[in-house]
């Protein structure tokens, strides 16, 4: 199991567990939309260190970006596993190949 998976795991069982006693449960209770938007937040964070040439920086928001994925994929019930079996659909396959599919 990856880290993504076990985090995944981690983050899927904060689900109706008391706000005071977890952040992702804090995030989980506040909704779907408060999710995404803190998804958003981290994203630009990612990219200002991406821009600034900031590896640390960026190494650390990549990190929370992650995090915060998976957060809003478990607050409208997406499973890693789908979006895994996603990326594997599409391995191998050009990126013009896949877009000019859709």
């Amino acid at each position: 199991m990856s880290i993504l998976e076990r985090l995944a795991a981690t983050i899927e069982s904060r689900k109706g567990a008391d706000p005071d006693s977890s952040w992702t449960a804090k995030l989980l209770a506040k909704g779907p939309e408060k999710c995404a938007e803190k998804f958003g937040e981290e994203a630009v964070e990612a990219i200002i260190a991406a821009v600034k040439d900031d590896k640390a920086n960026l190494t650390y928001e990549a990190a929370d970006v992650l995090y915060h994925l998976l957060v809003m994929l478990a607050a409208r019930d997406v499973d890693l596993a789908d979006v895994l079996a996603e990326l594997e659909r599409r391995e191998g396959v050009s990126g013009i190949e896949e877009k000019a599919g859709r």
